[in-house]
């Protein structure tokens, strides 16, 4: 964290910056502005992506036919509950045997990233400082642009499997033809085009607005029990403040738990819709 004094706007401002290439931040004005990349983002979504994926591996490689343990009977569990909700949703068996892993492992990898938001939101930042870095950001998903390029991943699956169940004949003709007819051609083709595009955003926009606005609550919560460290003096209030940011914190990270849980979930579900639509006909 950078070490000058900071008001509590700037405090919420200084940790909704993301690290960039060139050592500097990319502020709230420039959230849309691609030629940066975020390098914390980068760095915590890839790191992340691999304990999930050592973890999955060690599920299955310890698994056995004897009487599971915990830990099996958990992803076990896990699995068996992700593949019953893929078959209700997509019914072609091809599909399911990659949809199926898939959205496994999506549902994981963003849940650990959304779980990142229940740490002290001055852990990293602050650790980061003895390396010389001002700005942090641990909860990928609360980055826009990460949560879009996954919805983006499921857009062009959902492409891929249109194109290969209808062939590219059948999929431009439902482009032109779907829902109005031919002779709407021009406002078929619009009103398809908006749909593919207002799936992806809300997609990806759903995920972020919630774990945006979980990290914000977090940074207020974080600012009660500031004002004693920043005075530098005990004042009559400072305790009691004090003690609401340990109470509020405590209760909102017990409920955020669901939060984090609950996004995961919805975000691989309508993947699922989303690819499964992907094979009906218009």
């Amino acid at each position: 964290m950078a070490s000058e004094n900071l008001t509590a706007a700037g405090y919420i401002k200084h940790h909704l910056q993301s690290l960039t290439q060139d050592g500097h931040s990319q502020g709230l004005k420039n959230v849309a502005d691609f030629s940066y990349i975020h390098l914390d983002t980068m760095f915590f979504s890839i790191v992340l992506g691999a304990i999930m994926c050592f973890i999955l591996w060690r599920g299955a490689k310890t698994a056995t036919v004897g009487v599971p343990g915990r830990f099996q009977a958990a992803i076990e569990l896990m699995v068996e509950f992700v593949d019953d909700m893929c078959k209700s949703i997509i019914h072609n068996d091809q599909t399911r045997k990659l949809m199926a892993p898939l959205g496994l492992t999506v549902f994981v990898w963003v849940f650990f990233m959304n779980a990142m938001d229940l740490l002290p939101v001055d852990l990293f930042p602050w650790l980061a400082s003895f390396l010389g870095i001002h700005y942090l950001r641990a909860v990928p998903t609360a980055d826009i642009n990460l949560p879009l390029a996954l919805s983006t991943g499921v857009l062009l699956l959902c492409l891929y499997y249109s194109i290969k169940i209808k062939g590219i004949g059948g999929w431009v003709h439902e482009l032109f033809t779907a829902p109005f007819g031919p002779w709407l051609a021009p406002a078929n083709f619009l009103l398809n085009v908006l749909e593919f595009i207002s799936k992806t955003v809300s997609h990806g926009m759903r995920l972020f607005g919630n774990m945006y606005a979980g990290e914000l609550v977090f940074l207020l919560i974080a600012l009660l029990g500031g004002t004693w460290a920043a005075s530098g003096s005990v004042g009559l209030m400072d305790p009691i403040m004090f003690l609401i940011h340990i109470l509020a914190g405590t209760a909102w990270a017990i409920f955020h738990i669901l939060i984090i849980t609950l996004q995961a979930f919805i975000f691989m579900v309508l993947a699922f819709v989303y690819v499964g639509q992907a094979h009906d006909a218009h």
